[in-house]
């Protein structure tokens, strides 16, 4: 970057403004420290554009959702890239990391204070911050049907809780981080900086002194942006942290090790509407963690995208789309993937590499997904696989499992992790127990990212509560 437009002083700089960044400087501004996030997105009003709609894919997505991971096969995934990142655009479902899988994890990457205790503990206060909660009444068909299909077959299910606040009259509202801890971070005095997009974090000497940065004015027009610092805080997701992070010349293990949940999905027609407004909030857990199966979101055009991945002529199902809801299965993948930042790119190269076993168990997915639905009182079933057979009894399901293959499956996710793990072996993690970069006294991590693997659960409040755990440790050392 030449000559910068403007430069900027703060004390700390944060980069991204989801779960990770808004909790760290919900805790760095509450303390009374002088802090400024950067968001390469734009900010909108909360209730600007409905959930799950083509025009929040537009507004809010990063390509628009149309993100993919190269491999055999590719991996469609979804990034938020405005003011609350991917806290604006997920469905909100709320676990806390199992406690066994933190014990795990603190044993095998010499993670310090990563006890479930204490995890718990700063899990609690994010849980009463934002309002962790369940359905008030009786849930949407598109979700109950979970639970009944899964009780006629003897199987676990449950009302996973949301970060979600109910008003009078039922009416749930998401608690992303745009209606809760950004604001209170700027009431705190926190800075939010929208349409700024980091180009790399400037470094002398082992330290972090600023960020070099894009902004966009409202005139479309650019200005080049030299934001001065005593502490950087990359929290941009576990595919652009280290695509910063590279892009700046930090090397070490960034960027390799990328984890994810694969996905394979049913659009399933029932006899009766499905209630499209919301995401079902129950989940089949009888096979957790390796294996989940719920529901996603399934307006209009999310079945269309569905229906079209079978290649088959699916006009009559989406003449009667307001049956049709869409299901899937997630498994814990044994695969990994690496984050490539490339000259004069924009956007990364990544690839994800599934194993022969993760296709196996994405078939045994797909085929309980089938069940499930089936015993729900699903009437037809179309496979996220090119030229899938369409089932419409269980004999039928037996087809699916030779049809689960590199070429024909249509895999997505939504949850990326483990791209700069934390722990305090420098070869095999890219920052310590508690998010700084090793060999740099002040650039720290605090996303998913630092995760060492993919949790089997949604991650979001995994991320928050270790966010809210290192952002009290730098508190403790600035």
């Amino acid at each position: 970057m030449g000559r910068p437009d403007t430069t900027l002083h703060t004390e700390v700089a944060v980069v991204g403004s989801g779960a990770g960044g808004a909790v760290t400087a919900a805790r760095l501004a509450a303390a009374g420290r002088d802090v400024t996030v950067l968001e390469e997105g734009p900010r909108s009003e909360p209730d600007a554009v409905a959930p799950f709609s083509l025009e929040e894919m537009a507004t809010k997505y990063r390509h628009r959702g149309l993100s993919a991971s190269l491999g055999s096969p590719a991996i469609a995934f979804a990034e938020g890239r405005c003011v609350g990142g991917s806290t604006e655009i997920n469905s909100g479902l709320y676990h806390r990391l199992p406690g066994e899988l933190a014990a795990e994890w603190a044993r095998a990457y010499a993670i310090d204070g990563f006890d479930p205790g204490t995890l718990d503990r700063y899990a609690a206060e994010v849980e009463a911050e934002l309002g962790v909660s369940r359905l008030p009444g009786p849930a949407p068909r598109s979700s109950a049907v979970l639970e009944e299909g899964a009780t006629k077959l003897g199987w676990r299910a449950v009302e996973f809780a949301r970060v979600h606040r109910y008003e009078p009259g039922g009416r749930a509202v998401k608690q992303t981080m745009s209606r809760t801890l950004l604001p209170r971070a700027e009431a705190d005095g926190a800075t939010v900086l929208a349409d700024c997009r980091v180009l790399r974090v400037r470094r002398r000497a082992g330290r972090a002194v600023g960020l070099d940065v894009e902004r966009t004015r409202p005139d479309g027009t650019r200005q080049r942006v030299a934001v001065l610092a005593d502490h950087v805080v990359v929290c941009a997701g576990a595919i652009q942290t280290p695509t910063l992070l590279q892009r700046s010349g930090v090397r070490g293990v960034v960027g390799t090790g990328l984890k994810v949940h694969p996905t394979i999905k049913v659009a399933a027609r029932f006899g009766e509407p499905m209630e499209h407004d919301d995401v079902p909030m129950h989940r089949v857990t009888e096979f957790s963690p390796h294996l989940t199966i719920g529901g996603s979101a399934s307006r209009r055009g999310h079945l269309a995208l569905a229906l079209a991945e079978t290649g088959l002529d699916a006009t009559e199902a989406m003449a009667d789309w307001e049956h049709v809801a869409v299901y899937y299965a997630a498994i814990r993948s044994e695969g990994r993937g690496r984050i490539t930042a490339l000259p004069g790119a924009a956007a990364p190269l990544v690839t994800y590499g599934l194993t022969d076993g993760d296709l196996s168990r994405l078939a045994r997915g797909l085929v309980h997904v089938g069940d499930v639905l089936l015993a729900a009182g699903a009437f037809e079933l179309h496979p996220s696989i090119v030229g899938g057979p369409v089932v419409r009894d269980r004999a039928g399901l037996v087809q699916w499992w030779d049809a689960v293959t590199r070429r024909r499956a249509n895999l997505m996710t939504v949850h990326m992790t483990s791209t700069v793990r934390m722990g305090e072996d420098p070869d095999r993690t890219g920052t310590d127990s508690y998010g700084r970069v090793h060999g740099h006294a002040n650039l720290y991590v605090n996303d998913a990212s630092l995760l060492p693997d993919a949790p089997g659960v949604n991650p979001q409040g995994a991320v928050m509560a270790i966010a809210s755990r290192n952002a009290e440790h730098l508190l403790a050392t600035l």
